[in-house]
């Protein structure tokens, strides 16, 4: 069968049913069929195939996957929120064959020694989770070689194109105000610093999404006539025994992709099932993936009960506590000349089809040529107040490797260009929440498919496992910090040029900290001088960072690995509780979060998880890591 859009009529039954083929679901795919190609493996993806997409494969075409018209990209809505001055929040996630993967922004970050070792799952501390991140890995960078692969599938390096004179400009001015450049942050140890970042790019300038460099290659090649994948198919449900064992999936025709719009209703009455012999994987996603359980009759019996499904299992924790590294994104204005950033892509400046037509360097980078993990002085604890520093004091003070935020430098502008001055290139600086406290959950309302999800995101309510702060304090004033912190690098910064007011607080009248929208360079030259912010000024940002906060596309954590009786969804085998021959795997099962972008967490997961599962299915011939 290899890759269609129907399943044929003689393949009714596989040996491992892997429902979602997003990230996760390729890896462990890959994994599973290089370990026995015998072994007849189905993945189920809802979206389409991305084979060859220009803004899969193409790094700098990334942000067109931010389009509402994208075809790779779904679209959650969030519950209106009182804490984000009463916005119904977008989080955007893989909505393609490679999820994530294929339409991400491409950041190699990993996380930090304490984040693995803090889930407490015997398997995955950071020691035993090194050999998997190797694994995935071909590195390019200049770090510490025993710590990185040297003959993964996905290759980590620079891409083809690099803004040197902004990635200076960045690293120089982070130095003046305390924040060294490391050369190698992503050891597992290395924190308060900034570095030249790398990415999932491939030295040839190509996306190393997990479709395209664990999936496609093994479907080409004719080797593997076992692996079958079938898109555009959504699952509705796990189907399972009377004792409690999944032995297939229930799945239908995404609507999207149905030929005749005037029946989008068939596709939601005519399901179809496709049965298991061995396993049963979801890999859908932290948002998809509860939702999948929920319609299993897997969850909370009041949720269950509420949307009319009959209760199989009572796991209370299926869709909650979900978690996302909250974004808040400023805009400044740069002497930076249109190569430069990727800006010309998104406005119609820069002919994609001749780029693509000529092998266009500057299609093979994702703008982002630098970044730091940051964490602020004790005097800066201090002046954030006492809840703050009770949180600060607890989850940070004594674990010295543990980021408050993650800041990064981004050449391109985010947002509706027919409205930006048409007198620089403006780009981004990015603001996120390595450890939110801030939790929300996901939900089905009904059995199908067309149900509405009771999605609320959560941010800014600091309701989490901290200290007991006031909603909404301690997150908000991360924010408040990460904007007073990165603004003092940019306005040192060589190519600073001033900053574009939409994007920024509106500061009172007479305010020291007053935005600057035109400079003929960078306007502080003294290490030691800082803005001045009055209470005032603090509420402005405040009243900013509630109305911009947005994603960063890092959902996490919704079906935890952990035991049942703290809400636990997996145990560390990735096995649903109190059900058989059901596995999680994909970013809804982390139990804490991790201090850097998602996307290498989920490589990881995959890797750990397609070991688990040979080792289970007894297949291959797998070497103690």
């Amino acid at each position: 069968m290899g890759l269609c859009t129907k399943l044929p009529e003689n393949l009714q039954e596989v040996d491992v049913i892997i429902a979602g083929g997003g990230l996760t679901g390729c890896v462990i795919a890959g994994r599973l069929a290089e370990a026995d190609p015998k072994l007849s493996i189905l993945v189920i993806e809802q979206g389409p195939n991305n084979y060859g997409m220009p803004e899969v494969v193409h790094p700098a075409l990334y942000p067109r996957n931010l389009f509402p018209s994208s075809k790779i990209t779904l679209f959650w809505q969030g519950n209106k929120s009182p804490q984000l001055n009463d916005r119904s929040p977008i989080v955007p996630s893989g909505g393609t064959l490679g999820g994530g993967s294929a339409m991400n922004w491409m950041v190699y970050t990993r996380g930090q020694r304490s984040d693995f070792d803090s889930w407490n799952a015997e398997g995955w501390s950071a020691n035993e989770i090194l050999p998997f991140m190797k694994k995935f890995e071909t590195y390019h960078g200049r770090g510490e070689k025993e710590l990185h692969g040297d003959s993964g599938p996905i290759n980590v390096s620079k891409g083809t194109f690099t803004a040197k004179g902004a990635e200076d400009s960045f690293l120089d001015a982070a130095k003046k105000v305390g924040y060294p450049e490391v050369s190698d942050l992503q050891n597992l140890d290395a924190n308060n610093g900034v570095e030249r970042y790398l990415r999932y790019v491939g030295t040839n300038g190509r996306r190393q999404d997990a479709a395209h460099r664990y999936l496609h290659p093994k479907l080409q090649s004719g080797d593997y006539p076992n692996l079958h994948v079938l898109v555009e198919k959504q699952v509705i449900k796990i189907l399972l025994d009377d004792n409690k064992r999944a032995v297939g999936v229930e799945y239908q025709t995404n609507p999207k992709y149905m030929p005749n719009p005037e029946y989008l209703a068939a596709g939601y009455t005519s399901p179809r099932t496709v049965r298991a012999s061995k396993m049963v994987i979801v890999s859908a996603g932290a948002n998809a993936t509860p939702l999948i359980l929920e319609r299993s009759g897997l969850g909370d019996p009041k949720i269950l009960e509420r949307a009319g499904i009959p209760v199989v299992e009572d796991l209370p924790g299926v869709g909650n506590d979900y978690q996302d590294h909250h974004l808040s994104l400023y805009s400044y204005r740069t002497n930076l000349h249109p190569r430069q950033t990727i800006n010309g892509f998104s406005d119609g400046r820069f002919d994609i089809t001749a780029a693509i037509r000529d092998n266009d360097e500057l299609l093979g980078t994702n703008a982002m040529d630098a970044q730091g993990k940051f964490r602020p002085t004790e005097a800066e604890v201090e002046a954030l107040g006492p809840e703050f520093k009770k949180a600060w004091d607890q989850d940070f003070k004594d674990a010295p490797d543990r980021p408050l935020m993650i800041m990064a430098m981004y050449l391109a502008y985010y947002g509706d260009h027919s409205v930006l001055p048409d007198d620089a290139e403006y780009v981004s600086q990015a603001n996120w929440t390595a450890y939110p406290y801030s939790r929300g959950s996901i939900h089905i309302t009904g059995p199908t498919m067309k149900d509405p999800v009771d999605f609320d995101v959560g941010w800014l309510n600091d309701t989490g496992t901290g200290p007991g702060q006031a909603p909404g304090i301690v997150d908000l004033k991360k924010h408040v910090w990460a904007y007073k912190a990165s603004r003092e690098i940019w306005r040192r910064m060589s190519i600073f040029r001033g900053e574009l007011a939409s994007t920024h607080p509106t500061f009172p009248e007479g305010s020291k900290a007053a935005v600057v929208e035109k400079a003929d360079g960078p306007l502080v030259h003294d290490e030691d001088s800082r803005i001045e912010y009055t209470a005032e000024d603090d509420k402005a940002i405040e009243d900013k960072v509630r109305s911009i906060i947005s994603t960063t596309w890092h959902s996490l954590g919704t079906c935890k690995m952990m035991p049942r009786e703290k809400n636990g969804v997996v145990d560390n085998k990735l096995n649903v509780h109190g059900v058989k021959g059901l596995k999680l795997a994909d970013l809804s099962v982390p139990p804490q979060n991790v201090g850097a972008n998602t996307g290498g967490t989920a490589f990881v997961v995959g890797e750990r998880a397609a070991d688990i599962f040979i080792r289970e299915l007894g297949i291959g011939s797998q070497p103690k890591l």
